[in-house]
This record gives structure tokens, C-alpha cells and sequence, in this order.
């Protein structure tokens, strides 16, 4: 169900967090894009992209939504990289059940990697402290140009 002509949709947890309606720890948002840290990290810095947009996947996002979204992709991870220093970076987009997909609104994960953290492609959501996740959103937006 669509409530402001065809781009979000009630139900979708993504859609209630840029409608605020879920709280999150932004660390950026323009008129197309919404960036904020994963509540269930991997690694520190943890942090997803979406579009202000619902569209289910990689396939059904429109172009003049995907182009902004991986601008907004490239912007946060930055940041990420000047805040956290990591080894290396993961830029992750699953698409579907077998991908392991969660939320079917498209997202990318931006994954703060070092060689030894022994993280895999698929993992379990384990909650993190929220005090720290907090703390780091705030230094990754400041850092967020």
C-alpha cells in the first residue's frame, strides 16, 4: 500500500525507518537516498544504503533510483573507511531468499573487512551494543561529505 504516490509502501520496515517511524542512527539522507547504521553489525561501521524508493530488489529499482543510490553507496562507505580504518571493504546487495535477502527493499551493506575477522557471506544476525552503534553513527556522519 503506497502512501505518498507509488514510492514507499506501508508494511516495508525500510519504508517506516525513512518515514520515521522506526528509529535508526542516520548517518546521511538527501531527497534520494537514506543511510544508516545495521543494528545487527558484522564488524564495526556496519552500514546499509537504501533509495526513498520501495522496490523489492536490484531488478525493480528504476535507474534514476539506482544511480543516486550508489552515489550515496560511495559517499557513506568514505566515510566508513576515514572513521573505522579497516583492512578492506565489502559492498554487499542480496537479492531474493537464496542470496539470503531479509528486507525486500533494495539495500546495500557497506562491510568494514579485515582479513582475519572471519566474517562469510552469510551471516547471523547477532544484535550489537546499541550505545556503540550510536556513538559511531554520529562520527561516520560527521564524516559523510
Amino acid at each position: 500500500m503506497s502512501d505518498d504516490g507509488g514510492h514507499l509502501v506501508e508494511d516495508c520496515i525500510f519504508c517506516k525507518i525513512i518515514r520515521g517511524e522506526i528509529p535508526s542512527f542516520k548517518v546521511f539522507e538527501d531527497d534520494q537516498t537514506f543511510a544508516f547504521m545495521d543494528i545487527n553489525p558484522i564488524n564495526p561501521g556496519h552500514a546499509l544504503v537504501i533509495p526513498k524508493f520501495h522496490a523489492e530488489n536490484l531488478y525493480a529499482t528504476p535507474d534514476e533510483w539506482f544511480g543516486p543510490t550508489m552515489a550515496t553507496v560511495r559517499r557513506v562507505a568514505t566515510a566508513v573507511d576515514k572513521v573505522v580504518q579497516p583492512e578492506g571493504m565489502n559492498l554487499l546487495q542480496a537479492n531474493g531468499p537464496g542470496a539470503k535477502q531479509s528486507v525486500f527493499h533494495l539495500h546495500m551493506h557497506i562491510i568494514p573487512r579485515s582479513a582475519d575477522d572471519g566474517a562469510t557471506m552469510n551471516w547471523e544476525l547477532v544484535p550489537g551494543d546499541m550505545d556503540a552503534i550510536g556513538a559511531l553513527a554520529e562520527e561516520i556522519a560527521a564524516a559523510v561529505e
